[in-house]
């Protein structure tokens, strides 16, 4: 009636501990790795999206604030689908910002970047 237990990982025979599932560490590593790595791979790839929108935004905002263009932006790499909040000003425009730095779109091609101050 004991069955005998397999490796979640390599489905070897396990002995010692009725609560052991692995038949050692690199199989325990290997099958979290496995499980996790689909979901860290999107929450890698769109940290490093926002954090190379915010190298950008400080790139071409030495002053924390002045004047440049989306045009500009996307030559440097900038993705405007990702940043890590919006402003809503009482006049109704809004502002984009990824982590403390900003930006506001103007008229045209032209943008206004900023840099918060906490």
């Amino acid at each position: 009636m004991n069955e005998e237990k397999l490796c979640l990982d390599c489905g070897t025979p396990i002995h010692g501990r009725a609560d052991k599932k692995f038949c050692n560490d690199l199989c325990r590593n290997n099958y979290n790795n496995q499980l996790n790595s689909n979901s860290y791979n999107i929450v890698r790839n769109i940290n490093n999206i926002l954090r190379k929108n915010r190298r950008i935004l400080e790139e071409l905002n030495p002053s924390g604030k002045t004047k440049t263009t989306r045009k500009k932006m996307s030559a440097k790499g900038f993705d405007f689908e990702y940043h890590t909040r919006t402003y809503l000003t009482h006049n109704g425009k809004t502002y984009f910002f990824c982590y403390e730095y900003g930006y506001l779109d103007l008229e045209g091609d032209e943008v206004l970047l900023v840099k918060r101050e906490e």
